[in-house]
């Protein structure tokens, strides 16, 4: 596919398509005995949130999940209609906009749901949500020591009503930590346990994230939280002892060649000297730099496909450009489309080998394409 016209030559190609093949993929491999929560919080992981959205709810998603109230406002003035969840909660101020535009809050501070309760009560409706246990995760929830508190608290809160019940898994894709997810699950049924007695009978328990609803079918409750593996995102984060479904990647990243030089033995390239030529060289520049999301870490050791050949990036990559050695590739010249992420003829280069070099996983690799690049979405 040519670059978008009127832009510079440095894009993103999304698959819709073969988000819909993940989705389906799963939940084959998972079953229809649950409900399935597409999480589109960070622009869909960089994917583009409102496109992926769209196309998820006419496949038959069932929830979206977001981080933030922004995220699901943005939702909502597209056109999306199916249930949205807050997975971080809501800011003092937001309380509000949480009705105005239909979204549920998950909530794990009493102050929180003290607010939301005198804004419901004012506006004279009962205001769902869904209540966050901390089992280990370690970041934000009701901790299992205070769970019968935090419940105490919300029996007072009549215009609340306790619609879900959820946790989040910290190494659901480490089959060695099993011991430690099954823990969580204890401690997630537990304080369920405690909310029942408390005469709290929520529709939906959810505990699965996307290595727990694949690796772990004891932890799906009848909600699970997709999110990575809707991207093709499963290298990295999913157990890869295990069967699996089949997963596809969405996102291609290529741009084009703007300049070629020879460049001969013993000259330097880029910022700081890094690169010394070994040898009379071709070097092509690239318009895509760290501003872009290309990490400058991948300097000296990342490489990019040209005309189905690895050529690896040369010097440091720098704001809006970077430079790679074609000097073994035939037929550069400027215009000779790049792939970044994605694939040309028999090479390849996924979103997991980036991130491998990057010390990190993939979804920081594609979360971190800048929105100065533009997405083009197939099919359109």
């Amino acid at each position: 596919m040519p670059p978008p016209t009127g832009h510079r030559p440095t894009w993103a190609e999304i698959d819709l398509d073969n988000l819909a093949f993940n989705f389906h993929s799963v939940k084959t491999f998972v079953g229809s005995e649950v409900e399935y929560m597409a999480v589109v919080k960070a622009n869909a992981y960089g994917h583009g949130s409102v496109e992926c959205s769209r196309r998820l709810e006419s496949e038959g998603v069932d929830w979206f999940a977001v981080a933030l109230p922004e995220e699901g406002i943005a939702l909502r003035n597209a056109g999306i209609s199916r249930p949205i969840l807050c997975l971080g909660g809501f800011w003092p101020g937001q309380e509000k906009q949480l009705f105005e535009f239909d979204l549920a809050p998950v909530v794990f501070i009493p102050e929180h749901a003290e607010m939301l309760n005198a804004a419901a009560y004012a506006a004279g409706v009962t205001k769902a949500i869904h209540v966050k246990f901390d089992t280990g995760m370690g970041r934000v929830g009701v901790r299992s020591e205070e769970v019968k508190e935090f419940a105490s608290r919300l029996v007072a809160f009549s215009n609340l009503k306790v619609d879900g019940l959820m946790t989040h898994f910290a190494v659901a894709d480490k089959l060695a930590e099993n011991e430690f997810t099954n823990q969580q699950i204890s401690r997630f049924q537990h304080a369920v346990s405690i909310f029942n007695d408390h005469g709290f009978h929520p529709k939906y328990l959810d505990m699965a994230n996307s290595p727990g609803a694949v690796a772990h079918p004891y932890s799906r409750g009848n909600l699970v939280r997709l999110g990575g593996v809707l991207y093709g995102l499963g290298g990295d984060v999913l157990p890869q002892e295990i069967p699996l479904p089949v997963l596809k990647p969405l996102m291609s990243l290529k741009s084009q060649v703007a300049m070629v030089k020879d460049v001969p033995l013993g000259e330097t390239i880029g910022y700081g000297r890094t690169f010394l030529t070994k040898r009379d060289s071709r070097i092509a520049t690239i318009p895509i730099g760290y501003h872009d999301g290309l990490s400058r870490a991948l300097s000296n050791v990342g490489s990019f496909i040209i005309n189905g050949c690895m050529a690896p990036i040369v010097g440091r990559i720098s704001m809006d450009w970077t430079t790679i050695d074609v000097t073994d590739v035939p037929d550069v010249c400027v215009g000779s489309e790049v792939t970044i992420i994605g694939s040309q003829g028999e090479a390849t280069i996924k979103a997991e080998d980036i991130a491998l070099n990057l010390n990190t996983i993939s979804y920081e690799v594609t979360c971190s394409i800048d929105s100065r690049v533009p997405r083009v979405y197939v099919p359109n």
